[in-house]
């Protein structure tokens, strides 16, 4: 004899019913002077016409970061991003639809390496100012607010800021990431002691191209070193 919610014989399936499973994504950019968010107009009700984040339904037979990867690239037309899940949101009247539990992600993405494009059910596609973002649908402004304290805390101990820089940068613009996604000064002595000290920052024989002032050395991250020291026990910690 089975229990309540547990397989009948032979059957292989559950009786309760089972909420829908989605996937949502907080994509950042930087830009010279703020972090931005990339959000979509939803074509379909409901909240038909709103700004959103990309996302949508896991199908059976995908895993949970492959939706995410697909739906970002499928309403937005980014893809190759770094992606780390987030956080599962579940408050019981979420989406008007159904009972609809959400695995949500954050990504990094360069802004000049990708052309965005809206597709699917999205109308418009579009980056937004952190400190300007419109009315968004569901609670996906709960799950930004939640994203950011994340990449704030992370950026503290790890280099995913890299994330968002050109390949080639100068430690101005590097210090200016830190002081945009920290919304704090930096003092810019201590700041470039601690992190040359690292010797994680190879310095290469470039330099600005374009600008007025003199031109500044150009760096480039060491991921390699970075993964190898990590294997040993190091710590990235600003």
């Amino acid at each position: 004899m089975t229990s309540p919610g547990e397989p009948g014989p032979g059957t292989f399936t559950y009786a309760y019913p089972r909420p829908a499973l989605t996937v949502d994504c907080v994509v950042f950019g930087l830009d010279v002077d703020d972090l931005k968010v990339l959000l979509i107009q939803r074509r379909l009700e409901p909240h038909q016409h709103m700004w959103a984040l990309p996302g949508g339904f896991v199908r059976l037979d995908e895993t949970l970061p492959d939706a995410a990867r697909r739906e970002l690239a499928e309403e937005s037309g980014i893809t190759d991003v770094y992606l780390e899940q987030l956080y599962t949101f579940g408050a019981l009247d979420r989406d008007p639809r159904e009972r609809v539990v959400t695995v949500a992600y954050y990504a990094l993405a360069k802004l000049s390496d990708h052309r965005i494009r809206a597709a699917t059910d999205a109308e418009r596609v579009a980056w937004f100012a952190l400190d300007g973002l419109p009315r968004l649908a569901f609670d996906h402004a709960k799950i930004v607010e939640r994203a950011i304290e994340r990449l704030r805390g992370k950026v503290r101990y790890a280099p995913v800021g890299f994330e968002l820089l050109p390949p080639r940068f100068t430690l101005t613009q590097l210090q200016r990431l830190y002081e945009i996604i920290l919304m704090q000064p930096l003092d810019k002595r201590n700041f470039r002691k601690k992190l040359l000290s690292m010797d994680l920052l190879i310095e290469t024989d470039e330099v600005e191209q374009g600008v007025r002032h003199r031109a500044a050395r150009l760096y480039r991250f060491d991921k390699k070193k970075y993964e190898k020291l990590t294997r040993q026990g190091f710590s990235f910690a600003i």
